[in-house]
């Protein structure tokens, strides 16, 4: 037996950004249902399993893990690929239209869910797993700017082996993460790479950025459908400790209380107090890293500007941005024709690559037998 949905929400996820990926999951379920849609939302725990849990649920439910009522999702590939949850007597097969995918950071945004429902045979928002993961991959990212000439402040690895190109002070960020956990600003390279080491978020992998507090962040979101379409510039408040960051705690937990605090009610200026140069130019960034990138869905693009010269970076972008960037939209489209026109793109319109060979079977015809090409392979002899 099968049960169609129109859509689903998928949410959480082994990542440093969990929590803020079940409010972002909470609030599109909301989105969606209250425009009319039927919605399955389903949970991906830290520790992995996944859950269809109970149409409404709040914040709080997930404080001590799954919430009451969940029914755990069996995820299948194979011959008989797809979402089952298991019954008295059988099984039900869970068939959306396509899947909103709002997880945030680690391997989900990385590209990881979008080979995960390729293989499921599922459409689902954000972006191939290829785009996906070079939008989490900062020194990829920077790297991709450097070659497209898209405007950026120099990123490099942080290396045991090479001296960085540019003198401190320095921001380092985890290579592989969100836009603002793990980040730490050093005076020298010594107290980078000792700090690398003795950092969770950082072990994995570091860049390097010239530190410039004089910067000013600023924000703007792309979505890919029906059209390529760019929202206003907002510019994201800094707390009074002048720390030259925007950080963690001001981006998510900052605002009123709710679901949506520090999501959509963090303080900020938007649209941003900027001129009107420097909104059109941010605008034609914003075009370029969709171009150049391939991402597709709603996406948030961060930018510097030094507003004394004038002159705007790219700094990162954000493939599944938190809340979905939705207040970025909502002067011109309401949140929910936002998310289904993403869920309609990645039903209607998503990009499907080659998933198998097109071999004649000319090289299987020609190895002949395994054995002789393992001569020489056994090591050192002697």
């Amino acid at each position: 037996m099968s049960d169609s949905f129109p859509w689903a929400v998928l949410f959480g996820g082994p990542s440093p950004e969990h929590e803020i990926s079940i409010l972002t999951g909470l609030q599109s379920e909301r989105v969606l249902t209250a425009s009319g849609e039927q919605v399955l939302p389903i949970y991906w725990a830290p520790v992995g399993g996944w859950f269809l849990v109970p149409q409404g649920t709040e914040a709080k439910d997930y404080l001590e893990g799954v919430p009451a009522g969940s029914k755990p999702i069996d995820v299948r590939i194979g011959a008989n690929s797809g979402l089952f949850i298991k019954k008295r007597f059988g099984e039900d097969q869970l068939s959306p239209a396509a899947v909103l995918v709002c997880l945030h950071g680690g391997v989900g945004e990385g590209g990881g869910a979008a080979a995960l429902f390729t293989l499921l045979g599922i459409p689902a928002t954000g972006s191939s797993l290829f785009a996906g993961a070079v939008g989490m991959d900062k020194l990829a990212f920077g790297g991709l700017m450097g070659t497209a000439g898209i405007p950026s402040l120099p990123r490099e690895l942080l290396s045991t082996l090479v001296e960085p190109t540019f003198p401190g002070p320095y921001i380092v960020k985890p290579r592989f993460g969100g836009s603002s956990i793990g980040i730490e600003i050093v005076d020298d390279i010594e107290t980078a790479r000792a700090v690398g080491k003795a950092s969770v978020h950082l072990r994995g992998g570091a860049v390097l950025e010239p530190y410039r507090p004089e910067l000013a962040d600023l924000n703007i979101s792309f979505r890919t459908h029906p059209t390529l379409q760019i929202t206003p510039l907002e510019r994201p408040l800094r707390g009074t400790a002048k720390t030259g960051l925007y950080s963690y705690a001001e981006k998510y937990l900052s605002g009123d209380a709710g679901a949506d605090a520090g999501l959509t009610s963090a303080p900020r200026e938007f649209p941003a107090n900027v001129p009107d140069a420097v909104a059109e130019h941010a605008a034609q960034l914003a075009r370029r890293v969709a171009e150049v990138t391939a991402l597709t869905g709603v996406v948030r693009v961060d930018l510097l500007l030094d507003e004394a010269s004038g002159d705007l970076f790219v700094n990162e972008v954000n493939s599944i941005p938190g809340a979905m960037s939705l207040y970025l939209w909502a002067p011109q489209a309401p949140a929910a024709q936002v998310l289904k026109d993403a869920l309609v793109e990645a039903r209607d319109a998503r990009s499907v690559l080659p998933t198998s060979g097109f071999g004649s079977g000319a090289a299987l015809r020609a190895a002949g037998g395994i054995a002789g090409k393992l001569v020489g392979l056994d090591g050192p002899q002697g």
